[in-house]
């Protein structure tokens, strides 16, 4: 990967000095020109740079080398602003542009057709990211015919069926990024044969059958992504050779089974460890322990069981516990010693402490809470009024006891859910701001504010009145 942002570097920096050129080759022009015919919407005015006669090296998004042809090729849409993306289709015009060495199209959204063929056709091209479109179909039988590509990805588009077997001709990439599409069938035994691979990302589709046992060749894997599939299984033996450098392991969200191995002890790099909604059992390894730099662990929704190994981390971002069969008794100290922790779920994890009693060394960044299900008791008032990023606090089915008409929040909170406990009082007029809330099955009492939530938001309290509940009484 390093080799990789070097390269782009040093492209970057010749263009620097090339790109006020005052001409243009013509089949550059002709086939950019032909891409912006393709475009049938560009509400944001992406492409208006893009004029005939102008010089094409001065085009927004363009790079040249020697002169006047055009060796990269970048459109960003504006993923954060609703109605700016480009229509229309990717032009096969573009292969005559000769000399393109690399293609940057991400956030483009409305951008629908096939594989772009035309990729075929340009032979100094080893650098393709087409992410966040609308490309649909399957992918090419021969793409391994790109062998001269160092990194591919369409991530986030529609394509379907299998991932062609002939990927294992790709033997000079860095990063294959195929996750967030429809893709179906099994992991190819070629990956194998990418032996400079450092990132591989397949999450987000429907592939099926076994992790297969492949990775022992790929020495310089950082990054493995196969979350959100339909994997059966162990994880397999051969990713314990990835412990060296690998930063991200992420498998949550499949059909995987058996225990967690120890091996993953070994992975003193490892930054996160995502083992999520899928059915391992057993104990979580002691071992575990030697993780000392990890910062995103989530382990959730398995049937995993005491005892939980306490961790050694200097300072754990995310942690998520929840919908297992532990019985933490407290919030681990490591936990609460973390002075960068943003979000803390540990959902039906056994916890039987006063919120009064927990008082965590930095409560400035904490975004996501999750402590449902248990049997906690107290006050989260004084927790919930020092907290400044507050997205959400869920703490549902719990012994909590406060009045809620002293209840003071973030103004980032969108999401409150206090229901099944023994909160009283009233509920505040500041609860209009949330996006969502749930207080039922409390003791409150009084006249409710005007919000726009539904009464199942508020049932099973003693005295509430007003709408969406009965009328108060005069």
């Amino acid at each position: 990967m390093n080799s990789l942002f070097i390269c782009t570097v040093v492209i970057s920096l010749l263009c620097i000095n090339t790109t006020g050129a005052a001409t243009c080759h013509p089949d550059d022009e002709a086939g950019l020109l032909a891409f912006k015919a393709g475009i049938t919407r560009d509400p944001s005015g992406i492409l208006s740079t893009w004029k005939k006669g102008t010089a094409c090296c001065s085009w927004n998004g363009i790079n040249c080398f020697n002169g006047d042809r055009v060796i990269t090729l970048t459109v960003y849409g504006q993923s954060d602003v609703a109605g700016s993306f480009l229509t229309g289709t990717l032009s096969p015009s573009l292969s005559k542009l000769q000399n393109l060495s690399s293609i940057h199209f991400t956030d483009l959204k409305n951008i629908t057709g096939p594989f772009p063929q035309f990729l075929f056709q340009l032979p100094q091209l080893t650098i393709v990211y087409i992410e966040n479109s609308r490309l649909s179909g399957p992918l090419p039988v021969n793409i391994g015919s790109l062998s001269q590509f160092y990194a591919l990805s369409f991530e986030g588009n529609r394509f379907t069926g299998p991932i062609p077997s002939s990927v294992s001709n790709l033997t000079q990439l860095t990063q294959l990024r195929l996750g967030g599409n429809l893709l179906t069938g099994t992991i190819p035994l070629g990956i194998a044969n990418l032996k400079l691979m450092s990132v591989l990302s397949l999450g987000g589709n429907r592939l099926s059958g076994t992790i297969p046992d492949i990775f022992k060749p790929i020495t310089e894997l950082r990054f493995l992504t196969l979350s959100n599939n339909r994997f059966s299984g162990n994880i397999p033996p051969s990713i314990a050779s990835l412990a060296p450098i690998l930063r991200f392991l992420e498998l949550g969200n499949n059909n995987l089974s058996g225990t967690i191995p120890s091996f993953l002890s070994r992975f003193k790099a490892l930054d996160t460890l995502d083992l999520s909604r899928n059915r391992f059992s057993g104990v979580v390894p002691k071992s575990l322990a030697n993780l000392t730099k990890i910062f995103n662990l989530d382990l959730s929704h398995n049937l995993l069981t005491d005892p939980f190994p306490v961790l050694f981390v200097k300072g754990i971002e995310s942690l998520d516990l929840s919908y297992n069969q532990f019985h933490l008794k407290t919030i681990p100290t490591w936990v609460t010693s973390s002075p960068i922790i943003f979000s803390l779920k540990l959902a039906k994890c056994g916890i039987k402490m006063s919120l009064d009693n927990w008082k965590p060394a930095q409560t400035y960044y904490y975004d996501f809470i999750d402590l449902s299900e248990n049997e906690i008791s107290g006050s989260p008032a004084r927790f919930l009024n020092q907290t400044e990023f507050l997205v959400e606090f869920k703490a549902a089915g719990n012994k909590l006891r406060f009045d809620m008409g002293k209840l003071k929040f973030a103004k980032t909170l969108k999401t409150l859910d206090l229901s099944r406990n023994l909160v009283f009082g009233k509920v505040p007029a500041t609860v209009a701001g949330l996006q969502s809330l749930n207080v039922s099955q409390n003791h409150l009492c009084g006249k409710l504010p005007a919000t726009k939530f539904p009464a199942s938001a508020f049932a099973g309290n003693d005295c509430l009145c007003g709408s969406p509940l009965s009328p108060c009484k005069v």
